[in-house]
């Protein structure tokens, strides 16, 4: 949901209307949306520092400064932990969108791979997974989308789809309901439903602040509110380039180490 991140193809088609899907009033579909949606998010390639707090149940906040780079629209991501003292210089890097996860721990000077499950892990403790922070063509490739009714999102004007998991999918979440802003096709609010409850909803990300940045519209800051613990993650770009060149090296093993 950060993998919360990050151009636009967007392919107008010619197609019959069915009678399980809703069109809204241009006639774009649910996939259209979807492949613009995660075309905007994720450029060819950035480069960013970026602050993560997490709120606990008690108020305590924690706080984390990394650096983060993106290669191949997400394809390639890597996160370089900057601050507190404790995890700087600690490196995760998410290959092959998201399904391939290795962290490096400078102080042992050990690169771990993930097993395929931890995915579905709290990143650092916070209300983002691994899984919501890798992955770019996540939303196309396992889950079916269907277009519902426009509706207003926290003052944007939305196309709003409910993304159901396919039964072959090993996403972590049963379904996915999205507002995608008209104008910029940036996912405004994203609702996640538990793995074995469709009807539990999880988690919410809210994405704020959206600005144009090198000619891509930019959400700045990302709240996800994990809604079974009571508790929050805020994401916030400092800042961020796009016109970057980044070597493949750097999405390796030793470029973790670097």
């Amino acid at each position: 949901m950060f993998k919360y991140l990050l151009g636009f193809i967007l392919l107008f088609l010619t197609c019959a209307i069915y009678s399980h899907l809703v069109w809204a009033e241009d006639n774009i579909t649910a996939g259209e949306i979807i492949n613009t949606m995660t075309q905007t998010m994720n450029p060819e390639q950035s480069e960013a520092k970026m602050k993560m707090t997490i709120m606990t149940t008690s108020g305590e906040e924690r706080s984390f400064l990394y650096h983060t780079y993106s290669k191949g629209r997400g394809k390639k991501t890597l996160m370089k932990y900057l601050e507190p003292s404790r995890v700087k210089g600690q490196t995760i890097l998410m290959l092959n969108d998201g399904d391939d996860i290795w962290i490096y721990f400078p102080k042992r000077n050990h690169v771990r791979k993930l097993a395929s499950h931890a995915r579905r892990q709290k990143l650092e403790g916070s209300d983002f997974s691994y899984e919501d922070m890798g992955g770019s063509n996540t939303f196309v490739e396992k889950y079916e989308s269907v277009l519902l009714e426009d509706e207003k999102k926290e003052g944007h004007q939305c196309y709003k789809l409910k993304l159901t998991r396919k039964p072959e999918s090993d996403a972590g979440y049963s379904r996915i309901i999205v507002w995608v802003d008209k104008k910029t096709f940036v996912p405004i609010v994203i609702d996640y439903y538990h793995d074995k409850d469709p009807e539990l909803r999880e988690k919410q990300l809210i994405c704020t602040d959206i600005e144009l940045i090198d000619g891509i519209y930019t959400p700045m800051k990302f709240t996800m509110y994990n809604k079974l613990d009571d508790t929050k993650t805020t994401m916030e770009i400092i800042e961020i380039n796009y016109n970057v060149d980044l070597p493949d090296a750097l999405f390796t093993e030793e470029g973790m180490k670097q």
